[in-house]
């Protein structure tokens, strides 16, 4: 395993001349100079232990990690789009987040607490609350080289990386022992909070819409010149603008793929339970068909409504993958995984390929998994649907209605017609005679 300067080192061709990236390898590598490690290569040192919850990311314990070199290098990129990056000093941020205020904060991750705030258009300067521009402030717990390493695979990635579907880093703040990163605010949250935190469901075609945003995302993360691994895709990192456009964030465990003969990149193992794909937990092996797999994940918890790993259901459910996949597996059974909060407010045929994708996206095999590229195809065409369930419904119910009245209506013609020939002159004239 690299150091840790190994690890946090910038020392890209574009770094000597640009201003920003300068400042980073002066500050980071230097900063974690003295905290090198001393452990053997296939040692994580204690700094990097951190347990699996919510919010903490290592799935397998020091020394049982599988590893290679694990830095964060990002693909090389031109030198302007880095330098678009604001440098922020700790008292702009200290001042747009009205002094870091317990009711500004957005949420709280691995990484630390996300604060709302807002700054200045075209500048650095703190602003007003409810004027400039409202942007989203992550400050670093300072918790070791764990926290660094993430900052700078943060900053690395997404200060070289622009797509429509990928959260926009604005900024970042280094200074002392601070460490800051300052994005787009996105104004409705994370998909987490939609599909599990909320009592009104999320319609159906917001479910489409996010999760074609999110396999664009990733579409464009693999298919770059030098293709990236998100690595922890999950729907708290899913963020949504005020139109339910999804968006990428937490490029903290990101990492460059593989790359010429290479079908893999070996790396210790961090992740979500519940997303992480299983052959990447059991060898440490990393493939883009790892973030597929995680994206099956979350398509189920869009269809379903129901979390990855969920302790408070009943043993057999507990394991979303687990539980789903026998009713993956039968077309006559697929309905039984709709989220019922959505009552019959679905896609017929939407359901049949959100459920058909998401089985293969599962695939225990990474060769049968499809591409991103191949999961977009498949969602476009699931926008423009309108077969509802409920109108499916309701058109089953006029039907049967309509035939009830004719079949009442039979059996009323008939009883009159045989009341009518009982009653007439001629068989009451022969029951006379009788």
């Amino acid at each position: 395993m690299a150091t840790s300067h190994e690890s946090l080192q910038l020392d890209t061709p574009m770094a000597a001349k640009c201003g920003c990236w300068s400042v980073l390898r002066r500050s980071v590598t230097g900063a974690c100079n003295t905290s090198t490690s001393k452990d053997s290569p296939n040692t994580i040192p204690p700094t990097e232990t951190r347990y699996l919850n919510a919010s903490n990311r290592e799935l397998c314990p020091p020394n049982e990690a599988h590893l290679s070199s694990d830095n964060p290098t990002p693909p090389p990129s031109d030198e302007k789009s880095n330098c678009q990056l604001l440098q922020f000093s700790f008292q702009e941020l200290k001042s747009a987040t009205g002094n870091f205020r317990p009711d500004s904060i957005l949420g709280e991750g691995g990484f630390g607490f996300v604060f709302k705030g807002w700054i200045e258009e075209n500048g650095t300067a703190p602003a007003k609350p409810g004027s400039g521009v409202t942007v989203a402030v992550k400050s670093l717990k300072p918790d070791g080289l764990q926290g660094h390493r993430e900052w700078v695979a943060e900053v690395d990635f997404l200060g070289q990386l622009h797509h429509p579907n990928l959260v926009k880093l604005i900024g970042y703040c280094i200074e002392d022992d601070q460490r800051l990163l300052v994005y787009e605010f996105m104004t409705r949250g994370s998909l987490e909070n939609h599909l599990f935190r909320r009592n009104i469901p999320l319609p159906w075609c917001n479910r489409i819409k996010i999760a074609l945003g999110a396999a664009k995302g990733l579409a464009f993360l693999h298919n770059g010149p030098e293709p990236v691994i998100y690595r922890d895709f999950k729907t708290s990192n899913i963020l949504l603008d005020s139109e339910y456009n999804a968006k990428l964030s937490d490029f903290g465990l990101a990492k460059a793929g593989p790359q010429g003969d290479k079908t893999h990149v070996s790396t210790r193992v961090v992740g979500t339970y519940g997303y992480a794909a299983p052959e990447y937990v059991m060898t440490g092996h990393l493939t883009s068909k790892s973030d597929v797999y995680s994206f099956g994940v979350v398509l189920l918890e869009i269809l379903t409504g129901r979390r990855s790993m969920d302790k408070k259901r009943p043993s057999g459910e507990q394991n979303l993958v687990a539980w789903a996949r026998p009713y993956l597996a039968e077309k006559r059974k697929l309905y039984q995984l709709v989220d019922p909060r959505l009552e019959l407010n679905y896609s017929l045929k939407g359901v049949q390929k959100v459920s058909q994708l998401a089985y293969n996206c599962l695939s225990r095999d990474p060769k049968s998994r499809p591409s991103m590229d191949e999961v977009v195809k498949v969602l476009t065409p699931l926008l423009d649907l309108n077969d509802l369930a409920i109108l499916s419904y309701h058109s089953r119910l006029s039907q049967q209605g309509r035939r009830k009245k004719k079949s009442d209506g039979t059996q009323q013609i008939t009883y009159t017609q045989s009341k009518s020939i009982r009653d007439s002159p001629r068989n009451t004239g022969k029951q006379q005679k009788r």
